[in-house]
């Protein structure tokens, strides 16, 4: 009896312990593919972060076909023609329209606060002042851009200097 007793607590105690490694073993599981997740979380973190940074590399001159690479200059001339093409049309077809308003002699350019009428020339300071606030930011943006192009040139030349000596 006493040694059915003592293989009974012996073999409670055992598997006991078998749950625990099992428990410890589903633990580890569970932490292991909890840090998996995060370490993959942070590298499409990374990841997009480089893909945005790339991007606003590319970013504001990317329409005009400019972009930057690596220290390069990309310039795609078709895109660069076609911007020019498109902003030449806009500006002949704004003349045309100003021209003939003159011959009328009916202005109204809303987004700039002029308006010219038969007896009347119509100036709203507030609004002049937004449109041209409006065109020195675009002014400001695309020179902030080739400073930034000029700077990095300069620092890759730098680099490429110090390297050759």
């Amino acid at each position: 009896m006493k040694q059915i007793l003592i293989t009974t607590i012996l073999l409670l105690s055992l598997s006991g312990c078998q749950n625990a490694k099992e428990n410890q073993a589903e633990h580890d599981a569970k932490v292991a593919q909890k840090a998996r997740n995060e370490l993959l979380a942070e590298l499409k973190a990374k990841e997009e972060a480089k893909q945005r940074q790339q991007a606003e590399q590319k970013g504001k001159l990317a329409h005009m076909g400019i972009t930057t690479i690596n220290g390069k200059i990309i310039i795609d001339t078709n895109k660069t023609k076609r911007f020019f093409r498109q902003m030449a049309q806009k500006m002949q077809q704004e003349a045309e329209k100003f021209s003939k308003e003159m011959e009328k002699g009916v202005v109204e350019e809303k987004s700039a606060g002029i308006e010219v009428n038969e007896t009347h020339i119509n100036i709203d300071l507030n609004q002049t002042k937004h449109f041209l606030d409006s065109w020195n930011k675009k002014l400001e943006e695309y020179a902030k851009e080739f400073d930034t192009i000029t700077k990095q040139f300069d620092t890759n030349r730098q680099k490429d200097d110090n390297a050759t000596y």
